[in-house]
This record gives structure tokens, sequence and C-alpha cells, in this order.
């Protein structure tokens, strides 16, 4: 994934890359979560092969969907002494506020922290433990099973669109902390920084 990571960030198109491929995501998203009735069913296809009624991920209180984040991001983007990994680019702190932008779509937020309960749903059935009590290899098998159905993909592929904007966000945003992602990516931002009131949330209260 990193040198993949790389080559996008040396492409020109890197920006209209991101915006295309956020915007195919919340229209995939929202097909998905029609078809699924807004339940975990699209996402735990276990549930269906088995009979059983899908678990209340809904009880997963937010404090403890927010670890099950913060471990996917360091399951998909680990650190490695020679590269930043999702903990010393921010990752979390990025999409904290990501989840806490007013001015983004609704159900892509709550689609996020949603999935991270049917996530601990799959990680109880497989493995009878928190998916942050995993070890790499169990995290890596329960993130296949959820690779499996459709609406798991999407969220997946919402989680790591997010750790690349995080890789490659201006610091004020959370993300990217003190530059190390552009640094390792050995690119030149723009400057100056934005200061908090000129953050484009508050633009766009404008």
């Amino acid at each position: 994934m990193r040198e993949h990571v790389r080559k996008l960030a040396e492409s020109a198109g890197l920006r209209a890359w991101l915006t295309q491929w956020h915007g195919q995501l919340v229209s995939r998203r929202r097909f998905l979560q029609q078809l699924a009735g807004g339940t975990a069913a699209a996402f735990l296809p276990w549930a269906a092969v088995s009979g059983k009624e899908a678990p209340p991920s809904e009880a997963l209180s937010e404090a403890a969907r927010w670890q099950v984040l913060d471990a996917v991001q360091q399951h998909l983007f680990p650190s490695e002494p020679d590269a930043p990994g999702a903990r010393e680019i921010g990752a979390l702190a990025y999409l904290k506020f990501i989840v806490g932008d007013d001015s983004r779509d609704v159900e892509e937020r709550a689609f996020i922290l949603q999935g991270a309960g049917w996530l601990e749903d799959m990680a109880q059935q497989l493995r009878q433990a928190s998916f942050v009590a995993l070890d790499e290899a169990q995290r890596e098998q329960v993130l296949r099973r959820v690779e499996d159905s459709a609406a798991g993909r999407n969220w997946l592929s919402v989680m790591l669109l997010y750790l690349v904007e995080a890789l490659l966000a201006d610091p004020a945003y959370g993300g990217n902390l003190g530059g190390v992602g552009w640094r390792w990516l050995a690119h030149i931002p723009g400057f100056p920084s934005p200061p908090l009131d000129k953050l484009y949330p508050e633009l766009l209260k404008r």
C-alpha cells in the first residue's frame, strides 16, 4: 500500500482522483444502505447464512467505536522503521475531524461509526473477542471476512480514503502531524497553512 500511496501522491492528478474516488464511495454507500435497509445484514454475510439474528451493534459505546476505528487504521497503515503509520500521521484525529464536520454528508459520517460497530460484531462472532484485543493475524481474518460483502468493502474503502487524506492533508486539519506525511513523500506543500478561522468548515459558515 505504501508504494501505491507514494505513486499517487507524486501524480499531478491526485486531488482530482481523491475527489472522484470519494464521490464514487458516497454513491455506492447510499445504494448499499438502501439495499440493506439500514441494517448490518449486507455488512455481515454470516448473519444471513447462519440464520442467526444480527447482533445489536448499536449497543457499542461511541468511545469503544473509536477504539475499534483506531485499531483498524493501525492495521491498514502500520508503522514501519522508515515510514510513518496511522499513529504517526494522526489518522484518528483526522477521522474525528471528518466525523465531527457538520458540513459533510450526515449519512457518510454515521456510516463510519456504524461500520465500527458491525466490525466489532464480526470479531465477536468469529473470534469471541473484541477486535481491539485480537492479534495481527486475527484482525486480518476479520477484515478479510468483512471484505466478502459489498457494504464491507465499501466501508474499508472509506477508511482507506481518509487514511490517504490524513497522510496528505494540512496539519491544521488534525492529520499529517508536523508534516510527517509530506516529508515521507518528499512533497513541498503550499504556504501558508490556514489559521483556525480559515479552515474550510468555518469558511462554509460565512
